[in-house]
């Protein structure tokens, strides 16, 4: 797992990763202006009200809910755009690291972005859920095991199904359940560092490239 780290580091930023890196660093922070944007002029709708101390306590309160949403958000962008940015950067780490192994055939970019798209929404939900946590002190921890979760899931699936059908990759990540949540550990602890997190959907599809690699070699399947 630590060795699929620094690979997929360096894979990001790789001169062969730096046109898809560009693309996905331009719509994540797209996403997110148009969250805060849409967020900020609903505050100032709010803000008119005739007692200049609510307007203060609203504004605050309208920070620490952008501060939350921008740490809470980060992995349900993240999965919406695996399944946009994964073929492309994945045919390019099997080409570099793996040329001697049969190249995964990928699935129309529709359904790429079908999955991607109802996965994040999955991961929105989730996230949604476990907000209120946060106000226990134990918000961070939960979101972290579940996001290691789903993300190990989405990312390892989607790259496992260029090699086999759906079923057959399904079965593989069940039998490697821990191993595959564990590794779901680094990209979700990284989507909380600000910034950082908008390399994660790059970096993700490396890092599980790797790690399905490895597997495959363990199991002799690939």
């Amino acid at each position: 797992m630590i060795a699929s780290t620094f690979r997929a580091m360096r894979d990001v930023l790789s001169p062969a990763f730096r046109s898809i890196l560009w693309k996905a660093i331009g719509l994540t922070l797209l996403v997110f202006v148009g969250v805060i944007v849409a967020l900020w002029v609903g505050v100032e709708a709010l803000l008119v009200l005739p007692w200049p101390w609510l307007d203060e306590v609203i504004a605050g309160a309208a920070s620490l809910v952008l501060l939350v949403l921008f740490f809470f958000l980060m992995a349900p962008v993240t999965a919406i755009f695996a399944g946009l940015f994964l073929d492309t950067a994945a045919d390019i780490v099997e080409d570099s690291h793996y040329p001697h192994d049969r190249r995964g055939n990928p699935p129309s970019a529709w359904s790429s972005a079908l999955m991607g798209l109802q996965f994040g929404l999955l991961v929105l939900v989730v996230n949604i859920l476990i907000l209120p946590t946060v106000f226990f002190g134990i918000g961070i921890a939960i979101m972290l095991i579940a996001n290691a979760y789903l993300l190990g899931r989405e990312y390892f699936t989607m790259v496992a199904m260029r090699h086999m059908p759906a079923r057959q990759a399904a079965q593989l990540r069940k039998a490697n359940s821990g191993r595959v949540w564990a590794a779901g550990l680094v990209p979700a602890g990284l989507a909380l560092i600000p910034f950082v997190s908008i390399l994660v959907p790059l970096f993700s599809t490396s890092y599980f490239v790797h790690i399905f690699k490895r597997i495959s070699m363990d199991q002799r399947i690939a």
